[in-house]
Order: structure tokens, then C-alpha cells, then sequence
């Protein structure tokens, strides 16, 4: 994973400098610089409107007594596409955008789910329900002693 991420930091920077200077070279440098600056400050504007949105959900979610799961990730794709498009590039604002459009985003995260990208963490686990061991209840038999009634 370590190897991955070393290459993608390497990797990413330099294709966008390469699309900048593609772009640039093809409309101009004044407006390549408003591109990267519109995109960052669009972008920051869709980052605040889609996570009030979200925190909105969680609270409705939470209010129907339910767990909040995919609102979570999506906060959590938010938080990303946030960083992404602060990030100066064509290639990091497209990701930030997808981060960021719901339904794109939504999309995302169930297809990551039905791969098993995102898994359920500790409620996969062994014993759980749903788990690798899980084969309905378990009765465990035993002894046991209360202290206090040894001392009478």
C-alpha cells in the first residue's frame, strides 16, 4: 500500500503539470490560471452547500433512531473532494468533483460497497451477524458461584 501511494504522489503531480502546460498551451496562461482558481473556489462554494446537505441527512438519519453509514462515507468523500480540488489541477478537480456531485458520489460508494471496497468493519467479524462463524445462537454451559454466598 505504501508503494502505491509513494507512486500515485509521484505520478499525480506530474501528470497535472503536464495538463496544465497542454491546457495552457492550448487557450492560454491567463485563463488556464482562472480555470484552476475558479475551480478551487466553485468547488469550495459545492464543497459547504453538499456538506450542510449531508449534515443534514445524518441528523435526520439519527433522529429516525438509524445509523448514519452512508451519509458518514459520503461526509467522508466530501472531506476529499474538498482537499482534491484545493489542490491545483484539471485531473485532481475532475476526482474533487465526482467527491462531490451526489450522485456521482452515491454511486461511488455503493459500487465500493458492492465490491468490497468498504467493508462493515467489526460487525463482519467473527461471531457477528453476517460473520465467517456465525451460525445463529450460541449457548455456552458452565458453573458459576457468587462470592458472598460462599461466606455464609
Amino acid at each position: 500500500m505504501f508503494k502505491v501511494l509513494m507512486l500515485l504522489f509521484v505520478l499525480v503531480p506530474i501528470f497535472e503539470i503536464y495538463l496544465l502546460i497542454q491546457v495552457g498551451g492550448i487557450i492560454g496562461v491567463l485563463p488556464t490560471i482562472f480555470l484552476v482558481v475558479f475551480t478551487a473556489v466553485f468547488g469550495g462554494l459545492l464543497l459547504r452547500w453538499q456538506g450542510l446537505a449531508t449534515l443534514e441527512r445524518v441528523r435526520a438519519t439519527l433522529a429516525r433512531g438509524e445509523v448514519p453509514a452512508i451519509e458518514l462515507l459520503e461526509g467522508a468523500m466530501l472531506l476529499v473532494g474538498g482537499a482534491l480540488l484545493l489542490t491545483p489541477g484539471f485531473f485532481t478537480d475532475a476526482i474533487g468533483f465526482v467527491c462531490l456531485i451526489p450522485v456521482l458520489r452515491r454511486a461511488v460508494i455503493m459500487w465500493a460497497i458492492r465490491r468490497g471496497v468498504i467493508v462493515g468493519g467489526a460487525s463482519r467479524g467473527p461471531g457477528a451477524p453476517g460473520g465467517r462463524y456465525d451460525a445463529g445462537p450460541k449457548t455456552i454451559d458452565g458453573e458459576y458461584w457468587r462470592d458472598d454466598d460462599k461466606q455464609r
